[in-house]
């Protein structure tokens, strides 16, 4: 993840997106702060409701919700295919909102690369052709676009497939291309709308890997939109949810299974793979310094509890948690380990 010091990639304050008539007017004389009853009086539906939050550069900002929530209509905000009612956005450190409509094409064109549920392929054209498209409209030259195109289709694995068309490739393959046209351009920050939600389970989980996989290598500013918690959990550094346009939590994955916000944030989170997401350090008793629990075994303390669960139940005795360079931080038993994985059978 990037640096939080830095200035972030994208920064998003009191952002507001209304659908009505004279929207903005209706927010002006609201103080820019609508209430929800105002909001329902007036015939008016908040997409986006006050939702501040940062992303930093190498960041992946999972923003998932249910349908209507008004995640898709936030990451059209970022990108200004929407324009927003009211609010701030930053990128780089420059005003979004202020920018041209002349500045604002050069920014889609050079830095964001956007990709979408729908391939949005161009069913007259070669994967070659669709995936170099933006290269194209930037006016690169024909030798340069094709030599920069061919090097994106090795990178998604589809080298060998530059001259079929749509209609030739998989639905996995069709996305493979809509990856690489919007990487084309090497943007900055990527956005991502439920580019894997078409897909059938056992590719949209080839895709996420894929996915994965391209982030190590290029480490890109992303904002992904899922309605999937599995998906988040597997790909997000952070996870915003949303509910009726506004942002009820954003945290980590593991902050967010074990301190829901509130009851919507629970039940996302009930049937996550909490051994895959909890941390050691987590769930663990910070010990005084030099302290050790009995017996030879030490768990690391940023390991996940599926890495150490086997061990720790076989055991009768606490285990010491260690950090990196091997100093005891704490204790973990078995019954926090239990707690940890199953709930607190009290409640």
């Amino acid at each position: 993840m990037g640096n939080r010091l830095a200035t972030p990639k994208i920064s998003c304050r009191n952002l507001w997106k209304l659908f009505g008539p004279d929207e903005r007017n209706f927010f002006h004389r609201h103080a820019g702060d609508p209430s929800d009853e105002a909001l329902a009086a007036a015939g008016y539906i908040g997409a986006v409701k006050s939702v501040s939050f940062e992303v930093a550069a190498g960041e992946i900002l999972v923003v998932m919700g249910l349908s209507g929530s008004g995640k898709s209509t936030l990451i059209r905000c970022l990108t200004r295919l929407v324009e927003p009612t009211g609010g701030e956005i930053d990128f780089d450190g420059e005003s979004l909102l202020k920018a041209g409509e002349r500045e604002l094409i050069e920014l889609r064109r050079h830095k964001m690369g956007m990709v979408f549920q729908h391939f949005g392929l161009l069913p007259h054209r070669t994967v070659m052709s669709n995936a170099g498209f933006p290269l194209e409209v930037q006016g690169i030259d024909k030798r340069k676009r094709w030599n920069r195109t061919r090097e994106l289709l090795k990178l998604v694995g589809l080298e060998g497939r530059e001259a079929n068309f749509p209609r030739d490739l998989s639905g996995g393959q069709q996305q493979r291309v809509g990856i690489a046209r919007s990487l084309a351009v090497e943007p900055d920050v990527w956005f991502l709308d439920e580019p894997f939600s078409a897909l059938d389970p056992l590719i949209r989980r080839e895709m996420q890997d894929e996915f994965l996989r391209l982030q190590q290598m290029l480490q890109k500013t992303i904002v992904f939109i899922t309605h999937d918690f599995d998906e988040a959990v597997r790909l997000a550094d952070r996870i915003g949810i949303m509910k009726d346009g506004r942002l009820v939590q954003l945290d980590t994955p593991e902050a967010m299974v074990l301190r829901p916000a509130d009851d919507y944030v629970a039940a996302f989170t009930k049937n996550a793979p909490r051994d895959r997401i909890i941390s050691v350090a987590a769930v663990m008793q910070p010990s005084g310094a030099g302290d050790r629990a009995a017996g030879g075994l030490t768990v690391p303390q940023g390991a996940r509890l599926h890495e150490i669960a086997l061990p720790v139940f076989a055991g009768d005795a606490p285990v010491s948690v260690v950090d990196e360079s091997g100093r005891p931080v704490g204790v973990l038993t078995r019954d926090a380990l239990a707690r940890a994985l199953y709930g607190d059978p009290a409640r």
